[in-house]
């Protein structure tokens, strides 16, 4: 499972340093893509594989189904992570997110996000208040 939240340089190659808590998870190798919120996710092999399933279920005549497949398709990259447990992020996708010097990585559960701190910052301040929280997930059954 992938949790925490962590802060890391990215170097001037675009190289990431991936927690060493999520790197075990991904010994496999891993899907980096461009992601939902403005963000980019890590995932790994199996949990690729896992959503492309499910994108693959979802009918071609959705527009919604459409959007989401090209969107995180057309972004997406076998990532490896090198033997000081980087990731290499293309310039592509980090001018894309608005990374540049560092980056926030947050685990997720089921994957990882890397995020711009100044969007990071962002994002977790609208969910501030207790009650546009509460808000955000009616409906969740949590």
């Amino acid at each position: 499972m992938f949790t925490g939240e962590y802060r890391h340089t990215v170097d001037e190659k675009g190289r990431l340093a991936v927690p060493a808590r999520f790197r075990a998870q991904l010994e496999g190798g891993a899907v980096l893509s461009r992601w939902i919120d403005g963000c980019l996710a890590i995932h790994t092999r199996g949990g690729w594989a896992a959503l492309s399933d499910r994108v693959a279920g979802l009918p071609i005549t959705d527009s919604a189904a459409r959007l989401f497949g090209r969107q995180i398709f057309a972004g997406a990259l076998e990532a490896e992570i090198d033997r000081q447990g980087r990731v290499l992020i293309p310039a592509y996708l980090r001018e894309e997110i608005g990374l540049d010097g560092e980056a926030v990585i947050v685990g997720v559960r089921d994957h990882g996000e890397i995020w711009a701190p100044k969007r990071w910052t962002e994002y977790r301040r609208a969910m501030e208040d207790p009650e546009t929280f509460a808000e955000a997930i009616r409906g969740l059954g949590i």
